[in-house]
C-alpha cells in the first residue's frame, strides 16, 4: 500500500542530548496507528518532526508522499489534522466554537481569515457530526474541557486532511467524557475514506478496535512496529515503561496492570 508517511534514520540532536535515535517507521494507507511509550520516549519530538516543528540532525522523512525539505511544509500541514491541548491555550477565550472549527481550513489560531457562507456551512455540519450543533455560538471560555477536544476534533477534519494525528487527546478528561470521545474516535477510524488516524498516548486503555498497528518506543529509539497484536506484548510493554506490566483485555479493549515492585 502506498505510505501516508515513511521515516527512515531520522535522529534528532540539540546540543549533547540525542533526542531520537534513527527512527524508522512506515505507515501505509488503511492503517491506523498508535504511538506509545513513557514520558521522554520521544513521542513529542517525533510528531514536531513530522510536522516540521523540529528540524531533524539527519535521516530523511515523508509525509503524505511530500519529503522534507523538497517541498513546502507549510502547504502541507493544510492536509494534516493535529489535535493537541497545546493549541488551547492560542485560541481566544471570546472565539465562538464554530469559528474555531473553521480556522482549521486555513491552519490558524485565532481566526483572521475572512470566513465565507460555505465554510460556515461546512463548519455547522461538522459541529452536527460530533454533536455538538448546540453551542456553535458559544465562546471558548465557556466551552467544558470534553466540548473542547470534540471541538478541536472538528477543527482538524475542516480541512478535509488525508493524515489526522492525535496527541494524548484524552488528557484531562473525566472517565465519561473520555469514553464519549474514544467512541467517537472509533465510529471516526471506520468510516469510509476516514483519515489516517496516529494516535499518542500512554495508555494502552485508550487504543480503540479500529487501530490496526502500533509504534512503541523507548528512551528516544522504536522498540518495536507493526502490527498491533504483534506489538503490544506484557513483556514489550513492559520494557518500554520499565516496569512489570500484564496486558490483558476486557471484550474488545486492553487493558494494563502494574504490578507491584
Amino acid at each position: 500500500m502506498p505510505a501516508i508517511l515513511e521515516v527512515s534514520g531520522l535522529r534528532v540532536e540539540r546540543g549533547r542530548t540525542v533526542i531520537l535515535h534513527d527512527i524508522a517507521w512506515r505507515g501505509a494507507r488503511g492503517e491506523h496507528w498508535a504511538v506509545l511509550g513513557a514520558n521522554g520516549s520521544g513521542k513529542t519530538s517525533l510528531l514536531k518532526a513530522l510536522t516540521g516543528f523540529l528540524s531533524p540532525t539527519k535521516g530523511e522523512f515523508s509525509v503524505l508522499g511530500r519529503r522534507y525539505g523538497a517541498s513546502d511544509w507549510r502547504e502541507l500541514r493544510l492536509q494534516i489534522g493535529v489535535v493537541t491541548s497545546a493549541f488551547a491555550m492560542s485560541i481566544p477565550p471570546s472565539e465562538v466554537a464554530l469559528d474555531t472549527v473553521i480556522s482549521g481550513k486555513y491552519a490558524q489560531l485565532d481566526l483572521w481569515h475572512r470566513v465565507t457562507r460555505a465554510d460556515r456551512a461546512a463548519g455547522l455540519r461538522l459541529l452536527k457530526k460530533i454533536g455538538l450543533a448546540r453551542i456553535a455560538d458559544r465562546e471558548w471560555a465557556y466551552l467544558s474541557q470534553g466540548e473542547r477536544q470534540r471541538v478541536l476534533i472538528a477543527r482538524a477534519l475542516m480541512a478535509q486532511p488525508r493524515l489526522l494525528i492525535l496527541d494524548e487527546p484524552c488528557a484531562g478528561l473525566d472517565p465519561v467524557a473520555r469514553e464519549s470521545f474514544l467512541q467517537f474516535i472509533e465510529a471516526l477510524a471506520r468510516k469510509r475514506n476516514s483519515p489516517a488516524l496516529v494516535l499518542v498516548t500512554h495508555h494502552v486503555e485508550e487504543i480503540m478496535p479500529a487501530f490496526t498497528h502500533a509504534l512503541l518506543l523507548r528512551e528516544g529509539r522504536v522498540l518495536a512496529a507493526g502490527p498491533r497484536q504483534r506489538v503490544l506484548t506484557s513483556a514489550r510493554l513492559s520494557r518500554a515503561f520499565d516496569a512489570r506490566l500484564r496486558l490483558g483485555r476486557a471484550g474488545h479493549r486492553l487493558r494494563l496492570h502494574v504490578t507491584p515492585a
